[in-house]
This record gives structure tokens, sequence and C-alpha cells, in this order.
């Protein structure tokens, strides 16, 4: 699997020993999943992971923290790559 998003920071886990995570990925449902799912290949479906989202009482910090630091790649807070470009660009343009 060529996957660009591999050592990245994923919902719910740490990408570096020295990094530390936010306290809200303590409750995030995605730590009780299968990684691969919020990093779907190119054309792969993201309807798992934003199944899971949805019932996730952590959703809209994790797509703060998401859309904070311009992550590029996976579902985050229920939102696929594309949706939080568009959001930005909403953002961007409303401000």
């Amino acid at each position: 699997m060529n996957n660009p998003a591999r050592g990245r920071a994923r919902p719910g886990r740490l990408t570096l020993a020295a990094e530390r995570h936010p306290a809200w990925t303590d409750g995030a449902l995605c730590a009780q999943a299968d990684p691969e799912d919020w990093f779907p290949e190119k054309g792969q479906s993201t309807r798992i992971a934003k199944a899971i989202c949805c019932r996730c009482p952590v959703k809209a910090p994790c797509l703060a923290y998401a859309l904070d630091r311009g992550e590029r790649f996976g579902v985050w807070g229920g939102l696929s790559e594309r949706e939080r470009r568009v959001l930005a660009r909403q953002r961007m343009a409303a401000a």
C-alpha cells in the first residue's frame, strides 16, 4: 500500500513519542478502530470512518485540530481531505 499518510498524525494516535496528544483524543472512538479506515487509498470510501465519526463525542475538537494544523490526509472530525479544504476556503472567504 502506497499511503502518503503513513507516519502522519492519526486521530487518537501519537505520531512521535515526544509529541503529546491532545486531551480530547482520550475519548475518540477512532482509537478503538482500524487506523487504515481513516486514511483510505485514493478512490476508496471514507464511509466507515465517517460512520464512526458521526457517533464520536469528540468530533468537533478533532475537526478543529485538523483545521488548525492543516492536516492534508485522512478523515478528521467526520470530514475528508477535500471537505476540509472546502470548509477552510469558506472560512477564509467569510473572514
